[in-house]
C-alpha cells in the first residue's frame, strides 16, 4: 500500500471514529499526497455514506444473510 492510500485509509478511519472531531491535519496529508479537494469530497462522502447506511441498518435491526444467501 502506498503513502496515498494509508493517508486516504487513515483519514477514512478518523471521520468514522470521531466524527466530530478535528480533521484538518489528515485532509493536510491528503492534499501533501496529492488528492484535489473533489477527490477528498469524494472520499469524506463515501464514509460518510457507509456510516449512515450502518446506523439506519443497526437502527431497524438488519440482520446481515448467511453467504449462502
Amino acid at each position: 500500500m502506498d503513502e496515498a492510500d494509508r493517508a486516504m485509509l487513515d483519514y477514512a478511519a478518523r471521520l468514522t471514529l470521531d466524527p466530530g472531531g478535528e480533521h484538518g491535519s489528515a485532509v493536510d496529508e491528503l492534499k501533501a499526497q496529492g488528492f484535489d479537494d473533489r477527490a477528498i469530497h469524494d472520499i469524506c462522502a463515501v464514509t460518510a455514506y457507509y456510516a449512515f447506511v450502518n446506523r439506519i441498518a443497526d437502527g431497524l435491526g438488519v440482520e446481515l444473510e448467511d453467504e449462502g444467501g
